[in-house]
């Protein structure tokens, strides 16, 4: 938690909490069903729940936002995010519902009333949402084309309503064709951990 707290001091004594349990579910439910690599989850804090957190650092969502974390797996980046954002909804999505479940549990253990989970395609959820979030899912040229209807059209937050993807590595290719659109955040530029040297924050207005 020392890392968290060192970059969120802001944090309230039930967001700690919450984040310190989250230290403590997600390797008990990992020897279970594998939803961090066995190899990294002693990384668990830094790599995964302080990258789930870089978006804040992007944007800071106004209270009622709807957000949705497609390709959720076990809750990240979705989870960490409901805790700092207990007055914005979260809506969890996957296709693979033993993943769906270990989220479940954990929002639920955790105390989050800001968490929804749907197991299943993204093609079957319904409503509209002022952001579409995702950790290393795919493609950004597949998945803009799957979320785009998602997106409200009149927005509440500092910037326009659309898709912010948590990437890594050269995403030059990537990017192209909407390089005109797409900005890039290094997220280097906020946690100086040695794992954050090629992770970026990226936005897509849509």
């Amino acid at each position: 938690m020392d890392t968290i707290i060192k970059y969120f001091p802001e944090l309230s004594e039930t967001q700690r909490r919450q984040m310190a349990e989250l230290e403590a579910l997600y390797p008990e439910w990992n020897v279970k069903i594998n939803v961090i690599s066995r190899k990294d989850i002693d990384n668990l804090e830094v790599n995964h729940l302080l990258h789930s957190l870089g978006i804040v650092k992007f944007v800071k969502f106004a209270p009622g936002t709807r957000v949705m974390d497609l390709g959720t797996g076990g809750g990240l980046p979705g989870i960490p995010l409901a805790i700092y954002y207990p007055e914005v909804t979260f809506h969890l999505v996957d296709r693979i519902g033993k993943k769906l479940k270990v989220a479940q549990d954990i929002a639920s253990r955790i105390g989050l009333t800001n968490v929804t989970v749907q197991h299943g395609d993204v093609k079957e959820v319904k409503g509209k949402f002022d952001f579409v979030v995702s950790r290393a899912v795919m493609d950004l040229g597949d998945l803009v084309p799957l979320v785009k209807r998602f997106i409200a059209s009149e927005g509440r937050n500092a910037v326009p309503n659309g898709l912010i993807c948590l990437k890594g590595g050269d995403l030059s290719g990537e990017v192209a064709k909407f390089k005109h659109q797409v900005l890039i955040d290094e997220l280097s530029s906020y946690f100086n951990e040695e794992f954050f040297k090629t992770k970026k924050v990226l936005y897509l207005p849509l």
